[in-house]
């Protein structure tokens, strides 16, 4: 629609500077967001087993652990490889249905990590009586990993299957763009309130006050702060119209270039 066309116009402009800033080849932007991403799965898994006492499945505060781990593994870190598939030089030629089947599968593989992020958490509500969905974290995270399934599931039908007619897919693209775009930033938005959340649940007595900033605070601010860091790479990558697959010839690819599964 005009209105999306107008959206996606709007996106790209904001993002273009960051795109022109990453003035660098693509192996090695993709290799410093790799590691980028690894520090985070590895902060994240270190502050739940070094300040929140480790990881189990038993319904205690060990079980929620598992929460935030599989979210930043998944609907961040793996959603973000997933998004950049298309940009590796080796898809640029060749048949592209393998591209599309591993981009499918990184993003269904993310899709499973968050679902099992939300069984641990409501697990551990479960056997604490602790009321579910009520905070404004948990209300944005759930309608990430929501919109995550619908975005994955008419992707797969419309650009994967053989059955969707190529006027329908050049119709749906615009909006498949827009609302993958939008799934990462719910995605970072859950995992940084959803830090901060816990932070101020946790940290409540004597000296461990979150607002004196406690060794824990400090490193989850900064995870939170790399998340978001690791995010907005992400999108400034897929804003570069150079690191884009030449793929004039099709009508899925005469669109912005933004985060999108299967695009």
């Amino acid at each position: 629609s005009k209105n999306t066309n107008s959206s996606f116009s709007s996106f790209s402009r904001t993002f273009h500077p960051v795109a022109e800033m990453l003035d660098l080849p693509f192996l090695p932007f993709c290799a410093f967001l790799g590691a980028l991403g690894s520090v985070c799965v590895a902060s994240v898994a270190a502050w739940c087993q070094y300040w929140r006492g480790g990881f189990s499945w038993d319904g205690t505060a060990r079980t929620f652990n598992w929460h935030p781990v599989l979210m930043v593994t998944g609907l961040v870190v793996l959603y973000g490889a997933a998004a950049l598939v298309y940009r590796l030089p080796p898809a640029w030629s060749g048949p592209k249905f393998p591209w599309k089947v591993l981009h499918g599968v990184l993003a269904l593989l993310a899709f499973i990590l968050a679902v099992l992020g939300l069984v641990a958490v409501f697990r551990f509500h479960g056997a604490q009586g602790i009321p579910n969905i009520y905070s404004l974290h948990s209300w944005v995270g759930l309608a990430t990993v929501l919109l995550f399934s619908c975005q994955w599931l008419a992707g797969f039908s419309a650009f994967l299957l053989p059955v969707a007619p190529a006027w329908l897919r050049a119709l749906y693209k615009p909006i498949h763009v827009f609302f993958g775009s939008t799934i990462l930033f719910l995605s970072v938005a859950s995992c940084v309130s959803g830090i901060n959340e816990k932070l101020f649940f946790s940290l409540k007595n004597g000296t461990m006050e979150y607002k004196l900033l406690p060794a824990e605070a400090v490193f989850a601010n900064i995870l939170g702060l790399l998340l978001v860091l690791f995010g907005i790479l992400v999108l400034g990558a897929l804003a570069k119209p150079s690191w884009k697959r030449p793929d004039s010839d099709s009508p899925d690819s005469r669109q912005v270039p933004t985060l999108s599964l299967w695009s």
